[in-house]
């Protein structure tokens, strides 16, 4: 009798490890799978709107205000005499670098160069429309204020060498890595004209733009300056 009463409890026990390891199995939660989603441009950025990223020499919200209420305003000039040519760029920044590798390796994400310091593989989000890339040439470098929208407001007066640095300043927020197709769409437009596709972004760029014609002593139009006080309206201070 005892012989058979050990043997049903060996029984029953396996029984019962055996259950038990069919629910751990069932009930352990499925690993959470890689998402595709990218990234907001606006995370961590107060009140929703977008950071500045690493656009460098952004004014805070107050202070474009200030920079915008002291601009000249004034009609569009003529473009007579200009060219691209007047800007030269992209200037050599050392090491074999130019402006443009300097700018993509700074707005990048795990930038990688080769022996001529070109940008072989990265990832960039372009904070016009949010899209991400992750090869160099979908990219443009973007001049806030374009060439010839500086030109027709005061630039037309500078030295050569003044425009050079313009269309090179890595130390205002005058140039930033953005998609080939956003930078086209914009040309040489002012922001009354054409505003980022992602309106998160529209408080950077009217504080970035202001900043510029500010640092550059450069006018702007009736229009530009009204529009301009509506991006600044979208910053949450």
């Amino acid at each position: 009798m005892r012989r058979q009463q050990w043997w049903w409890g060996r029984v029953l026990a396996a029984v019962a490890v055996f259950a038990v390891a069919g629910c751990t199995a069932i009930d352990d939660p499925v690993a959470p799978q890689p998402s595709d989603a990218k990234p907001s441009t606006s995370a961590g950025a107060p009140g929703g709107e977008a950071g500045t990223g690493t656009l460098p020499g952004v004014p805070s919200a107050e202070q474009a205000r200030t920079e915008l209420a002291g601009l000249k305003v004034a009609p569009n000039g003529s473009m007579s005499g200009y060219s691209r040519a007047k800007f030269p760029h992209w200037a050599s920044q050392g090491e074999s670098c130019d402006t443009r590798e300097a700018v993509l390796e700074r707005d990048g994400t795990d930038v990688k160069r080769d022996g001529e310091c070109r940008a072989v593989s990265g990832r960039w989000v372009s904070v016009y429309n949010g899209k991400t890339f992750m090869d160099a040439s979908d990219l443009d470098i973007d001049h806030m204020v374009p060439l010839a929208n500086a030109w027709r407001s005061g630039a037309n007066t500078w030295t050569q060498e003044k425009r050079k640095a313009f269309a090179n300043d890595l130390t205002h927020s005058q140039l930033l890595a953005v998609s080939a197709a956003s930078n086209r769409s914009k040309g040489d437009q002012g922001p009354d004209e054409w505003q980022p596709p992602s309106n998160t972004y529209w408080c950077t760029f009217g504080r970035a733009w202001v900043s510029v014609k500010s640092t550059y002593e450069l006018s702007v139009t009736g229009n530009e300056k009204a529009t301009i006080a509506d991006m600044l309206g979208t910053c949450s201070s």
